[in-house]
């Protein structure tokens, strides 16, 4: 049973920031590409998601992760699925996902060889607060310009097909036969759960939600296996934890009563799939839902001081 701050560890990137307010006091005068939120307790076994912070302030390589069959066949222990929300986004900022057109597999090949994937791959505009599903198979890039929280299966399996000169090493046999060569698929609609839960993505490998709660109010997350909560706006104490925009929440196995500060809080929930929990969050502020929804007879968390630790994307 665990309700614990998530500190953040330091991933350096050619293509980071070493600036990252409002979303993190850290300064480091090396780029810092991702912040990677882990367990109070390293020793602790790793839990199935992974949560980053991405600062770009120049374009990502374009890449592909492979799927759990793909890569289980390389002797990784699994694929990955991530999804990107926007934090914030400077004026044109853009991100890829998937070709303009089909190609086949020996076309997308000489598209790496010769580098023309860089015109090949289909660019949008993203704006904060919107979110883009990125399964395994499908061709991707992030722009410059962005702060992204991911949600990602616990894998670094990367592939790269084209890195700007960085002089990196690409992936050209696994980049090929992991990829789907062709426009990515629609991405999912948002589903309203009720007055504070809206599901933004529902995938075999987790759940996305963003919750919003309001002013002063009181509420029970219970979390049955593992979830992260990572405060976008507003603050809220989670249990022991005390969240303000940029910090996370890890809870697993356990009922963390959130109290919401004066400014309200909006945050991301996410969890493993492959289907929204119902009954994940109650709303307390009624004293008398308490008792409705809490068993007195569960073994509670003794609360547990803050971590201060510090806090990779190819």
């Amino acid at each position: 049973m665990t309700i614990e701050y998530a500190s953040a560890r330091i991933v350096h990137k050619p293509w980071g920031s070493t600036d990252l307010r409002p979303w993190s006091k850290i300064h480091d005068d090396k780029a810092v590409g991702e912040l990677w939120f882990q367990r109070a307790n390293l020793n602790a076994p790793d839990p199935a998601l992974l949560l980053k912070l991405l600062f770009t302030k120049e374009p990502l390589s374009i890449q592909v992760h492979p799927d759990d069959a793909f890569a289980q066949s390389i002797g990784l222990a699994n694929g990955k699925s991530e999804a990107w929300y926007i934090l914030s986004a400077a004026p044109g900022a853009k991100v890829a996902i998937g070709l303009k057109r089909p190609v086949k597999p020996a076309q997308l090949r000489s598209a790496i060889e010769d580098g023309s994937i860089a015109g090949l791959i289909q660019w949008r505009r993203v704006a904060a607060d919107e979110i883009v599903f990125v399964p395994a198979g499908a061709i991707h890039a992030i722009g410059a310009g962005l702060v992204i929280a991911e949600i990602q299966q616990r894998s670094e399996a990367t592939f790269r097909l084209f890195d700007y000169g960085r002089g990196r090493e690409l992936h050209l046999n696994n980049a090929v036969a992991a990829a789907h060569t062709g426009p990515a698929d629609p991405q999912p609609a948002q589903e309203r759960l009720s007055d504070a839960r809206t599901l933004l993505i529902s995938s075999p490998h987790f759940i996305v939600e963003r919750i919003v709660l309001a002013p002063k109010s009181s509420w029970d997350l219970h979390a049955e296996s593992e979830a992260w909560l990572f405060a976008v706006k507003g603050d809220a104490q989670i249990g022991p934890v005390k969240a303000i925009a940029g910090e996370a929440a890890f809870i697993e196995e356990d009922d963390a009563e959130i109290r919401v500060g004066a400014n309200g809080f909006t945050g991301l929930l996410a969890y493993p799939g492959p289907k929204p929990i119902g009954d994940i969050l109650h709303n307390l502020t009624d004293k008398s839902a308490l008792a409705a929804v809490r068993d007195v007879s569960r073994p509670r968390q003794p609360a547990l001081r803050p971590s201060n630790g510090t806090g990779a994307r190819p």
